[in-house]
This record gives C-alpha cells, structure tokens and sequence, in this order.
C-alpha cells in the first residue's frame, strides 16, 4: 500500500516495518540487489556461464539499472500511490467440470494471475510458474501480498502432466506450490541449475529436465524449448546468477506458444521470432517495470516491439494484476497495453483471472479493469 509522506521522525516505525519486510522478501523483484554468487562447474560448457555465473547476452543497447543503494531506499522510504486495488480484482472460479469440459483437442491457457498459468495441451494439463502462496517471498508473514485468490484450490487442480519455470525468483518459483506437487508430477523443465531447487524442494532428480537457451526437450507429445531471455536470477542477497533464467517455447500439436518470461528488451526476441517462424500466442510479460531497473524488465512500449519482434498472433499479457511489485499503478500496464495494441491493430488477450483462451479461437476481449479502483 501507499505510504504517506512526513518526516522521518514520525514515520520511522513504518519505516523499519517496510524495510524487514522488504528484506524478507529478498531481491527477487528489482534489478542489482544480490552480491555475485559461486556458480557450478559442470556449467562451464553453458555459453551463458561465464566467470562462475550465468549472463545475459552481450547487449550494448541495455541501459543500466540504479544502484542496490538507490533501489533499496527508494522501496523503503518512497511513497507509492494506486499500486494496489481497492476494489476486488475479479475472478472466475474453475472447478474440475469446467476444466473438463475444455476440449481435448485443443489447447488452452488459463490464468492463475500474475505469470501463473494452468494449460490444457490436448487434453493434458500443465503449470507455467505456479504460485499458488498468499505472498511472493521466502515467508508467508511479509512481502508482497495478492490481490486476489487463486481461481482454482492448489488441492483442485486436476492431473499435472509437467511444470514449466522460467527462473527461480519468488513470484515465479514457489516453494509451498512445488513442495505439494513435488512427487505427483511426472516432469518439470527448467533452467539450468534451478534441478538443485526443486531437489531441495522435495522434487525427485529425476524428474526434472534442465535445458540451456536453445536446446529442448519432449514430454508426452509436447516439445519445449528453452530460449533466452534478458533478466537475473537469485534467491538471496548472495546468490545472484547461480542459476539461469529463460523465455519457453512450447509446442503442441500443429500450435505454437511462447512464455517470455521475465525480460528486458533485448535482440533475443528477434532471434527466436526467426529460428521458430511466429507464434499463435505470446505470453508476454507486461508489468513490474521501472526506470530504475529498465535492463531487466519491459515497459509496454517494449513489450509490443518484443511481441512483433517474436511475429506472434495473438497478445497475452501476464506479470500484473496480482502482487504489487514495482512503482507504477496497479492497473497501468494494462490500461497502456491495450491502447497500444489497439493503434497497431494487434489482437489483444487480458482474460480475467480464471478465464480459459483457447488458442487460435476468436474471442472478444474485454477491458475488466476499467472503472475500478
């Protein structure tokens, strides 16, 4: 929530209540908060491990982020103002019928909020970056809190064939989800280096395939792809660039979708807009953006270009409506993703939280957010 501005006399205690929050949370939202980290290894044959960690690409056209200092003190005594709704976000309740009923040979994306995704791939089910706690953070007592419920009970879901993550950051890697889906699930794929975490989290070793950008790997008829994307990884303030992060593609029958992940801008898009020919729909990351950090997350602007980079069909914006992450309004990456969208004629999807968008179906979409506070 927004803190009113005073002295610093007066508002000391909500001060230091902020700043151990915000350190609980860790430094898995904004850019440049964690110290360099040992890498492993048996990475050292990754392009992307170098110096004993994993990097982005050489990218002479980032922009640098602000300073851990700067960053830091910003969140903890900075004022924000319409970051969190007022109003309830609204949801669609799912249960296993609805589901079910969602046709077998097809595929559909469901929204769980934020990048949290359940797809149906032909009749099975997987997670994208499932988060199904109250607060994105290594505890539940502080940290960034959610708007709203998830559409459907962790204890609900049916089935899960595979979890696809994208790196290991709390908004995206969630202990309490994987802990219960831990041995249920036949394969997760992810990253190189996040197989530790999800052993720690109880996961058979087994179980998880971990791909470098550009190599991929098959589950019960489903091919994915990881590709890179321009972003940090971390779970501490010790461990950044332990781990890497990544963009997915995931294919299923004749379809084509795309996970961005969480990304800067970068020549990547246009790399893997050309080695896959286009995609029938991009889950684009539209949220969480600040010129403080600008290397590590896109504005909408950038998001479009990303999108039309990739030669995607069809928008679907992901990374908002759920936890409070950055300074912008709750509600701005949606109101400036639709607008743009709309002047350069690109199908737009913003499903409200539970909503199923079959891919490749004609839908209406619908500006849910509009008139509330």
């Amino acid at each position: 929530m927004a803190e009113d501005s005073g002295s610093q006399g007066v508002y000391l205690p909500r001060i230091l209540r902020r700043s151990a929050a915000l350190a609980a949370a860790g430094c898995a939202f904004v850019a440049g908060c964690g110290a360099a980290g040992g890498g492993e290894t048996r990475y050292e044959n990754s392009p992307q491990f170098r110096e004993g960690l994993f990097r982005n690409m050489d990218n002479p056209d980032e922009l640098p982020s602000a300073s851990a200092w700067r960053i830091w003190s910003r969140f903890i005594v900075g004022s924000k103002v319409d970051t969190v709704p007022v109003d309830a976000i609204p949801v669609h309740a799912l249960d296993r019928a609805q589901l079910d009923a969602l046709d077998t040979k097809a595929n559909h994306v469901v929204r769980l909020g934020h990048s949290s995704h359940l797809l149906k791939l032909r009749g099975k089910y997987w997670l994208i970056d499932p988060v199904f706690s109250d607060r994105a953070s290594p505890v539940q007592w502080a940290g960034p809190k959610r708007f709203h419920k998830p559409p459907i009970a962790l204890e609900q879901l049916p089935q899960i064939e595979g979890v696809i993550l994208s790196h290991d950051h709390y908004d995206h890697l969630d202990v309490a989800t994987i802990e219960y889906l831990a041995k249920s699930v036949p394969r997760y794929f992810v990253p190189l280096g996040v197989r530790a975490r999800l052993v720690e989290m109880g996961v058979p070793a087994e179980r998880v395939t971990e791909l470098d950008w550009w190599q991929d790997g098959e589950h019960d008829g489903v091919k994915l792809t990881a590709t890179p994307a321009q972003h940090f990884s971390g779970r501490t303030l010790s461990d950044r660039g332990s781990t890497l992060w990544a963009s997915w593609v995931v294919q299923s029958g004749d379809q084509r979708i795309f996970y961005s992940g969480d990304s800067g801008y970068f020549q990547g898009f246009k790399q893997i807009g050309e080695r896959f020919g286009g995609f029938d729909l991009a889950l684009m990351e539209n949220g969480a953006y600040d010129a403080y950090w600008p290397g590590v997350h896109m504005t909408p602007e950038q998001s479009v270009q990303a999108f039309e980079d990739l030669r995607g069909k069809v928008f679907f914006s992901v990374h908002n409506s759920t936890f409070d992450l950055a300074f912008h309004t709750w509600h701005d990456p949606l109101d400036r993703i639709a607008n743009l969208t709309e002047a350069k004629k690109i199908e737009l999807a913003t499903p409200v939280i539970g909503e199923a968008v079959t891919v490749g179906a004609a839908r209406t979409n619908v500006r849910w957010w509009q008139g509330l506070k």
